[in-house]
Parts: structure tokens; C-alpha cells; sequence
């Protein structure tokens, strides 16, 4: 690591010399990221260890060939280890090197993002807040419905049970008035 600050060429890092300074820092990052993890790596825990390095290749946070000869290093230890139960996984990349059209090989396009991209952000941005305006305006038109509704549902179930239960109240005491009459008359009658 302290080649980085011996070298003259910004874009050298631990003996690589890489094509961007974007690059570079990303190294000079991935750096950081295993010092972080030496300090606090217990190589005495093969199923510790074991877990870092299938969270770092599965979180893909090494992109860089500093990165990669970290995990490498974190494999070898592992197949050395005789209390490993299990296969260790090989060191994913995740990258292509090159790209071949018959015999012509040909270097990937830069990574770095381009103005068009930003607009189709943008784009993007614009029919994503229209969809949840429309989205929020459905939801709010149906609760409007089912709190207008006269059918029973979760919003006014308690009110239509209170009227159903009213109305059946009072239908039992007329009837009760219509018997008590008619025993009035039937005792009248006698």
C-alpha cells in the first residue's frame, strides 16, 4: 500500500496501473475495504472466514484485481483448512475482458455514464411520479366508494350494524305495541 504514495502516476495502485483515475480511487477503495477486513478477521474461524468471503464475492464489493488477489488469498487459506466441511466457492468476476467479433478483439466501452442516460433518467422520473399520482388518486376513489356504499365492508361495517340492529329493534316493538293492543282488546272482550 505504499506504492500508491511512492508512484508518480496517479493511476497506479499496489503495482497496478489502471487505464481511468475513477479506476485508481476504486482501488485505493477496495484497499481500505480489506485493511478494514484484516483488522478484523479471525483467521482461528474457518466457518467465519468462510462467511466474509461468500458475503464479499455474493456483494460483489471487490472489482478490481486488488480486491480479487484479497479473495484469492481468503481461498487459499480456506483450502487449507482441514475443518472445512464444505467446497469453497471459486473467486467470481464478474467482468468481461474483451469481446471478440471473428478475429477482431474488441475493447469494452467505457463504464463512465453518458449524458442520455441522465435524460432517460429524467424520463423515467417523470412517468414514475404520473403513475403514483394516478395510483394514489384509484386508492383514494375507492375508499370514497366504500365509504358511500350502503354493502357492509371493513370502513362502515360498524355503522350498518348499528342501523341493522336499530331497525330490528324497532320492528320487535311495534310488534310488542301490536300484541300488548290486542291483549288490551282480549281482556277488554271478557
Amino acid at each position: 500500500m505504499e506504492e500508491r504514495n511512492n508512484n508518480t502516476n496517479g493511476n497506479i495502485v499496489a503495482g497496478y496501473c489502471f487505464k481511468t483515475a475513477q479506476d485508481a480511487e476504486t482501488a485505493r477503495q477496495e484497499e481500505k475495504k480489506i485493511e478494514y477486513l484484516e483488522s478484523h478477521m479471525d483467521y482461528g474461524k474457518t466457518e467465519n472466514m468462510l462467511l466474509v468471503y461468500r458475503k464479499a464475492i455474493e456483494s460483489r464489493i471487490f472489482s478490481t484485481p486488488i480486491g480479487w488477489e484479497y479473495l484469492k488469498k481468503i481461498q487459499k487459506e480456506l483450502s487449507r483448512r482441514d475443518d472445512l466441511k464444505e467446497e469453497v466457492p471459486p473467486v467470481a468476476l464478474y467482468t468481461v475482458f474483451a469481446h471478440r467479433v471473428g478475429d477482431e478483439i474488441r475493447i469494452p466501452p467505457s463504464r463512465i455514464p453518458q449524458k442520455k442516460e441522465k435524460q432517460d433518467t429524467r424520463k423515467g422520473m417523470i412517468i414514475s411520479v404520473i403513475i403514483n399520482v394516478m395510483l394514489t388518486a384509484a386508492v383514494i376513489a375507492m375508499f370514497y366508494i366504500a365509504m358511500t356504499s350502503d354493502n357492509p365492508n371493513i370502513l362502515n361495517y360498524e355503522n350498518n350494524l348499528q342501523n341493522k340492529y336499530a331497525q330490528w329493534e324497532q320492528e320487535l316493538t311495534e310488534r310488542e305495541n301490536v300484541l300488548r293492543e290486542k291483549e288490551r282488546n282480549l281482556m277488554i272482550e271478557e
